[in-house]
């Protein structure tokens, strides 16, 4: 930020990118809705806001200023999201034939590594809450069965918190991955705001693990894109991490964004604590507001932690059970959206969820909490809701018969979902929001998972990765 303020007042000239010359090129039209404030701030990171041999360590010095205020030894910036993060720390633990233990809840980026890399994923199942239809983050017996089954796994990756402010048994996890000298990654793409109150789930690092993936722009202050990894410990080499992020990333990385992710750890190293147990008061009041509503269930601790759920819970995301009200979430937060101009975190085939972070106040709130009232009033409108069949957890889960990468870079041919039981995927099917595939390049088809999937469409699923988003075909493994 401090780097970015005296190229401005320095008055730099470039004769080089980018082409917009500091607002003067862009068309008037784009000036006026972005405003010339992003241009400014959108400058070379090196040739630019530092010199051309970045010998004034503008970028090393934040990164070692980010890596102070969370308690890791070494960190990364990157612009190109969680989703290059984690594939990074996944390419440094692993390589193409080489096992590793992955969490069966993992977001479709680190499937997107295991098809690149031609890694070999060995599922660790989630912790089924039957009665909701939901899943919280592996156990540390599942991992430590895993290993003793698959000793040579290189290591282990488990995604805390879930969307869901579901969060997993991080320093058990990591205890089991040590033992056998194996590194543990975290995707906690959804904690950013976990190291700066004690009142919120384990941060990473402090639980022991040796590299975390986190967004900036989650729960952050940061842009959309910025992101961080961490990493401590003797068990990776931050050189290798460091290439393995070059190899993938940008050669052209934002600065807008970079400024973005030091702006926030300024601001949280400075005033985190404060902000974040005034997110945490306002989150226990929305919470009590909305369960007060008829119709209307918050789920909490007590519904996410227990034996074969959770470990632990953070309340920031506010999940709205909607089963009472005869209704879907993806009517609700299209009936929310409509009539009241509030875009809602997730939705599925029962729930909402209202993400809420320390830039959120009682005039927010208080408009969620209007058009929930209103939602509830007018619950008539949205019954009845086209019914997903959900499968059960046994019925949900199929055999991986090829190998990710094996099966995304076969050749394909597209059948009816009808008919496509029994084949061999050759794509992801991922449900978005929240990003979590149901259906992985590999696995075998079930008629439960295409008849899921198929109502979840007709109900309102999104599902953006499908080659077909509306399902009447899959993309399926060719037969000889």
């Amino acid at each position: 930020m401090e780097a970015l303020a005296r190229y401005r007042e320095a008055d730099e000239l470039g004769f080089t990118p980018p082409g917009h010359k500091q607002a003067r090129g862009a068309d008037p039209a784009v000036r006026a809705v972005l405003g010339d404030a992003v241009f400014h701030g959108d400058v070379l990171a090196s040739g630019g806001l530092d010199d051309r041999r970045t010998k004034g360590r503008v970028l090393e010095r934040a990164e070692a200023l980010m890596a102070d205020a969370v308690h890791a030894e070494h960190t990364f910036f990157s612009t190109c999201g969680s989703s290059l993060s984690v594939k990074a720390a996944m390419l440094t633990v692993a390589a193409h034939g080489q096992k590793l233990l992955v969490g069966r809840d993992a977001h479709k980026s680190v499937i997107a590594g295991l098809i690149l890399s031609g890694i070999e994923p060995v599922w660790i199942e989630p912790q089924w809450d039957r009665e909701r239809h939901l899943a919280h983050p592996p156990s540390a017996a599942a991992f430590e069965q895993a290993f003793a089954e698959h000793p040579d796994a290189r290591g282990a990756l488990v995604t805390s918190p879930t969307p869901y402010g579901s969060a997993a048994a991080l320093q058990e996890i990591a205890e089991v991955c040590h033992r056998r000298s194996r590194p543990l990654i975290v995707d906690e793409a959804w904690g950013a705001h976990l190291p700066f109150h004690r009142a919120l789930p384990s941060w990473a690092m402090d639980a022991g693990a040796d590299v975390c993936v986190t967004s900036i722009h989650k729960m952050g202050s940061g842009l959309e894109q910025g992101s961080v990894f961490h990493l401590q410990g003797n068990l990776i080499d931050p050189a290798a991490l460091a290439s393995r992020a070059d190899l993938l990333g940008t050669t052209s990385p934002s600065v807008l964004l970079y400024a973005g992710i030091d702006g926030w750890r300024r601001q949280m190293a400075l005033h985190g604590h404060d902000l974040m147990g005034r997110a945490l008061d306002l989150a226990g009041e929305v919470r009590a507001s909305i369960e007060a509503i008829d119709g209307l269930h918050v789920n909490d601790e007590d519904d996410f932690c227990g034996p074969g759920l959770a470990a632990e819970f953070d309340p920031l995301p506010v999940v709205i059970d909607l089963a009472r009200l005869g209704t879907t979430g993806y009517r609700a937060a299209d009936w929310v959206r409509a009539r009241h101009h509030i875009d809602l975190h997730l939705f599925d085939h029962r729930r909402i969820s209202a993400q809420l972070t320390h830039a959120d106040d009682a005039a927010t709130t208080e408009r969620l909490l209007t058009a929930l009232r209103d939602l509830v009033d007018h619950a008539d409108a949205l019954r009845p809701a086209p019914e997903v069949a959900v499968p059960d957890p046994g019925n949900l889960r199929m055999k991986q018969s090829w190998l990710p990468r094996d099966a995304y870079f076969s050749t394909t041919q597209d059948v009816p979902w009808k008919e496509a039981a029994g084949r061999v995927a050759a794509e992801m099917i991922t449900p978005y929001p929240p990003g979590i595939p149901v259906v992985l390049p590999g696995e075998e088809l079930t008629e439960p998972v295409l008849r899921y999937l198929r109502s979840g469409v007709e109900a309102g699923m999104n599902l953006p990765d499908a080659a077909d988003t509306q399902l009447e075909t899959v993309r399926v493994v060719a037969e000889d």
